[in-house]
């Protein structure tokens, strides 16, 4: 059985992006994207799905800890938001007239990179 190579899927956000959640129980809340999964498609907002997990103590004396921290959501949860507009929007690529690929906001017109 040969091992089958990962799919990378395209995500229509990146590192540092301000993005709000649209669907989940985080529904509406706006945060900045940590980090981006592309072979799973699912991306790290943060303040966004918190989880709590119990940490045991390493070292002798030390005491364990209860540590809450962020758990990765799917790219098609989340969209990308406009601060200056406060709105969330879909993305369209766009070329600029040098020729660069951009990305823009399809509500607003604002150039996102």
């Amino acid at each position: 059985m040969a091992a089958q190579k990962p799919v990378r899927h395209s995500v229509h956000v990146k590192k540092g992006d301000t993005v709000q959640v649209i669907a989940g129980k985080d529904k509406g809340t706006v945060g900045e994207v940590l980090q981006v999964f592309p072979k799973t498609s699912r991306v790290l907002v943060k303040g966004v799905n918190l989880r709590t997990k119990h940490v045991k103590p390493r070292q002798e004396g030390e005491s364990g800890q209860i540590v809450v921290e962020e758990a990765s959501i799917h790219s098609s949860n989340v969209q990308l938001y406009s601060t200056t507009q406060k709105v969330a929007s879909r993305v369209a690529y766009t070329f600029t007239e040098d020729g660069r690929k951009v990305r823009k906001l399809k509500k607003t017109g604002e150039i996102i990179d």
